[in-house]
């Protein structure tokens, strides 16, 4: 009789118990076997736009992510080149998804799609497919649909998270920059909508992230963290601790406020050969919440 390794047992148990998972409603807290270091940290799959999708999951496992956050892939894997990702999939293509995500121990927790979408219809759709893969929160940029992103966001119990990038002198209409007029949208909305803190695009923007968080204090939903190698546009990202973000300060803010999110690496530098420089990035993450005691 052959009896399993008590890894094998171990890593059987962990594939099952995220195969089975029940999707995370908006006020759960997140299980701690999907965080790293006190937080749910995993990378973007836009992280690794140059690769499939599926070499994406295995690239955001192999980094020590327990969690990920999907995005529109135009390849889905190697075998299958040509069957784009998205939230139009097909059953089939969703399924294939979450068996691979699986297969790498990772929990899908968020999803990317800047701009939300126009049509009313492709809206629901997308809220739908938000639902079928178990997600705690969307993530989008559309302050002008917000009425009709927050009836979703009820009827669906899924929180939204509004995006920022930089602060774009030749567009002044564009205000999602400012931490400010993010939590003038969300302030007085269902609890469900608060702001994607994009801590890197802050940077690009003259503005310091703990300042930022600090603004919008109980309405962080999710957040791409980010360090950066210098203040203002131009600047590129570099392993935690080494650039100018402050990646301790933010942390001890959001431990301050009882952050309960995702946080999410968009690592948007050697994009050929990041995955080491994402996982020294974990380790940031991982070591510091254990100095702490997270």
């Amino acid at each position: 009789m052959n009896i399993p390794s008590k890894s094998a047992l171990v890593t059987g148990l962990v594939v099952l118990t995220l195969a089975a998972a029940p999707p995370l409603r908006a006020g759960e807290k997140i299980p701690d076997d999907c965080k790293t270091g006190g937080f749910a940290i995993g990378c973007i799959s836009y992280t690794f736009t140059r690769f499939t999708l599926f070499e994406a999951i295995e690239k955001t496992a192999a980094s020590g992510s327990r969690v990920i956050e999907l995005g529109s892939m135009s390849r889905l894997s190697k075998e299958e080149p040509d069957v784009s990702f998205d939230y139009h999939a097909s059953p089939e293509v969703i399924q294939k998804v979450k068996d691979k995500l699986a297969a790498c121990h990772l929990k899908a927790v968020t999803y990317a799609v800047i701009p939300f979408p126009a049509e009313e219809a492709d809206g629901r759709k997308l809220f739908e497919f938000a639902k079928t893969m178990g997600l705690r929160a969307i993530v989008t940029e559309s302050p002008e649909l917000v009425d009709r992103i927050e009836k979703l966001a009820k009827e669906f119990d899924i929180m939204v998270g509004f995006h920022d990038h930089p602060r774009n002198p030749d567009n002044p209409d564009y205000k999602m920059w400012d931490p400010n007029y993010v939590l003038s949208l969300v302030k007085d909305r269902d609890s469900r909508l608060g702001a994607c803190a994009d801590t890197g695009h802050w940077v690009r923007s003259g503005l310091k992230p703990v300042d930022c968080l600090r603004i919008l204090k109980g309405r962080v939903v999710c957040g791409h963290l980010k360090d950066l190698n210098q203040m203002g546009h131009g600047a590129h990202d570099v392993p935690y601790g080494t650039g100018v973000s402050d990646i301790p300060g933010i942390l001890d803010e959001l431990k301050a406020q009882n952050f309960q999110g995702t946080l999410s690496i968009e690592y948007e530098y050697h994009w050929d050969n990041s995955l080491p420089e994402v996982a020294q990035c974990i380790g940031f993450v991982r070591g510091y919440g254990a100095a702490k005691g997270w």
